[in-house]
């Protein structure tokens, strides 16, 4: 059974009528952080890397971390409490978040109906306001208040764990 996943705007509509102001700046597609350095110079705030990884138990893990954090992904199960991980399928991907790489987002997890996710925030990246993610794909950066993020992912019914991914190395 084929599950229809929100675009991206049913996801502004999601944040629109949980009243999260955000704002949305189209750009060319960038598919790795280094990429977009000449769009997030004309954005305030954090911007985000996103892995979409899976443990050796089958749990799949979301981590959004600053895009500066080095992420050890060694370290990053004893941080989390993860079996050990490896980047998930592209399949697995499409059928859970409905993105596809490059795309990877926290705010794909209006896709997660069914909490097969774990979402992981890098402290860092809470840290800062706004926080800028691409919303559903990557022809695009949404920024939104960190508050705005947590009332999100409430409304989502994804818990963030909040670690300090920088420490986890």
């Amino acid at each position: 059974m084929a599950m229809t996943h929100a675009s991206p705007q049913d996801l502004f509509a999601l944040l629109d009528g949980l009243g999260i102001a955000h704002t949305t700046l189209e750009h060319e597609p960038v598919f790795r952080v280094e990429e977009g350095a000449h769009i997030k110079a004309s954005l305030p705030g954090g911007h985000s890397k996103n892995l979409f990884l899976k443990d050796h138990r089958g749990q799949i893990w979301l981590i959004s971390a600053l895009d500066s954090t080095q992420i050890n992904l060694k370290a990053l199960p004893k941080a989390i409490g993860s079996g050990r991980l490896s980047f998930g399928s592209e399949a697995l991907l499409l059928e859970v978040l409905g993105v596809r790489p490059g795309s990877v987002t926290a705010l794909a997890l209006i896709n997660d109906r069914d909490g097969r996710v774990r979402f992981v925030l890098d402290s860092a990246l809470a840290a800062k306001e706004p926080v800028n993610f691409h919303p559903l794909h990557n022809g695009a950066t949404t920024g939104l208040s960190t508050e705005g993020l947590m009332m999100f992912l409430k409304a989502v019914n994804h818990e963030p764990m909040i670690v300090d991914l920088e420490m986890a190395g």
